[in-house]
């Protein structure tokens, strides 16, 4: 099993008061799932997201990824986990604007341990960018990239170190219905070569691109 989460919790204080963002989740995910993980605004749809993405720490409970529990981990564990485990996809693209694709694209290969380096490099970018239909646009910068264009170069991006795991976080959200087309079927072609995904969507149309659905309120998941 890929991810293992059981009974997972997440408080914040506000005030004086404590808020349960998730209350007591367990979720598992097989290598190889692809999963839309739904539920309205406040649900605790994107709180879950940060814990898988180890860019957040439970409260209680344990989370397992890829066998290794990283629920107790220290800042820089989890920075390792994430650089060698995770790829991301942000709804907002998360480019550098003077940087050409290819560049992008090789970025988290740079903080990697036993990183590829110089042609080798080069290589596994350019690879990436044609493996996604952008072989003549990696020279250029994303004001020169359309939206789905930059899109792709984040996915490109988040494949560069072949982490087991791909986290979306609203792909779709700032793309029109076409570009959210090309990058919803670009998804199901990357899960039907063995890619394990999970992704956050508020939209029905997107989530049915995915193996199953996890909907969640007040932070449960409810189905």
């Amino acid at each position: 099993m890929l991810i293992e989460i059981k009974d997972l919790t997440r408080g914040y204080n506000m005030g004086e008061q404590e808020v349960w963002a998730l209350d007591g989740i367990s979720v598992e995910v097989a290598q190889g799932d692809f999963v839309a993980i739904m539920g309205a605004s406040g649900s605790g749809k994107s709180t879950l997201l940060n814990i898988l993405g180890c860019l957040d720490v439970p409260t209680a409970g344990s989370y397992s990824l890829d066998g290794i529990p990283v629920a107790g981990m220290s800042r820089t564990a989890l920075a390792k986990v994430r650089n060698q485990k995770i790829g991301f996809v942000f709804q907002s693209f998360n480019l550098l604007s003077r940087t050409s694709a290819r560049e992008n694209v090789e970025l988290p290969m740079l903080y990697k341990h036993n990183a590829l380096t110089g042609k080798a490099l080069h290589e596994r970018a350019e690879h990436l960018l044609h493996q996604v239909g952008l072989g003549d646009r990696m020279m250029h910068t994303p004001s020169q990239l359309s939206g789905g264009q930059q899109q792709r170069v984040a996915i490109a991006r988040a494949l560069m170190n072949n982490p087991p795991l791909l986290l979306a976080d609203e792909p779709t959200g700032n793309l029109d219905s076409h570009s959210s087309s090309e990058i919803m079927g670009f998804f199901k072609t990357l899960n039907e070569q063995g890619q394990t995904i999970v992704m956050v969507t508020h939209e029905d149309e997107v989530a049915a691109f995915a193996k199953r659905k996890i909907v969640m309120r007040d932070g449960k998941v409810v189905a």
